[in-house]
């Protein structure tokens, strides 16, 4: 190796090393300040709706027969006496139901099948559930928010299980402030999103505020793990979006 080439070597290993010294002292600084609240314990199981949401979700709760058995089910855009075949499965619509059978409830949850989230809903009388959907819950969910205009949602989610991932970020990271200095609309929004977990019984968000640019626009890191079944319930994600709406 040449001098030449032993110079430059001992000014790359200093460059690296200087690197590796700011990213660290960063990461300490980050993982020192970052605003952490938690709402422990699992995602709710399940979660009960009325017939309404199932139509809000784009289908109709359906008494007819599948393969010639007589039972309920979901259908969209189905009338009385249509037939149809889905899954390999005859379906006949015997009567498009205006309200719940009588004693009988309706529940919804998130089933995960090799790393994909379905949802799964179900009729409940006496312990006995019967199954009446089983689709993707992702391309549902974002048919729902997008039909509802919860926009803040869309653009923040980013995967879901049992819970999903909203996360949100603009500007270049730095030191976090500590809650102490936090302006009122962080403040506001992690006001806001304890309120939202307690109601929903679980959650975790996570918070890391940079203060603002020369522009005077917010710099931030925030992730916010949410039950995915809540977020097929109207209310609750009206109040999650108006919270996300905060950070611009």
């Amino acid at each position: 190796m040449s001098k030449l080439d032993r110079k430059r070597l001992k000014y790359y290993n200093y460059k690296k090393l200087k690197e590796i010294k700011l990213i660290t002292e960063l990461r300490m600084s980050q993982l020192l300040n970052t605003l952490v609240f938690e709402t422990l314990g699992q995602p709710e199981k399940e979660r009960e709706f009325k017939i309404k949401s199932l139509k809000k979700w784009g289908f109709d709760l359906v008494f007819g027969k599948k393969d010639g058995v007589e039972t309920y089910f979901a259908a969209s855009e189905k009338q009385a006496g249509d037939k149809y075949t889905e899954n390999d499965v005859e379906h006949e619509v015997i009567e498009v139901l205006k309200e719940l059978p009588k004693n009988k409830k309706m529940f919804a949850k998130i089933e995960m099948i090799e790393g994909r989230a379905y949802l799964y809903v179900y009729l409940r009388e006496d312990d006995i559930d019967t199954p009446v959907l089983h689709v993707p819950a992702g391309e549902l969910l974002i048919a729902f928010l997008k039909k509802h205009k919860f926009v803040h949602i869309i653009e923040a989610i980013r995967n879901i299980g049992s819970a999903a991932s909203l996360v949100k970020k603009h500007g270049d990271e730095g030191k976090p402030l500590p809650f102490e200095e936090l302006p009122p609309v962080p403040r506001r929004f992690l006001r806001d999103a304890k309120k939202i977990e307690k109601e929903m019984g679980f959650g975790r968000v996570a918070l890391a505020y940079f203060g603002e640019n020369k522009s005077g626009d917010a710099r931030y890191w925030m992730e916010w793990m949410v039950p995915t079944i809540a977020l097929f319930d109207e209310k609750i994600s009206e109040k999650i979006d108006k919270a996300l709406a905060e950070f611009k």
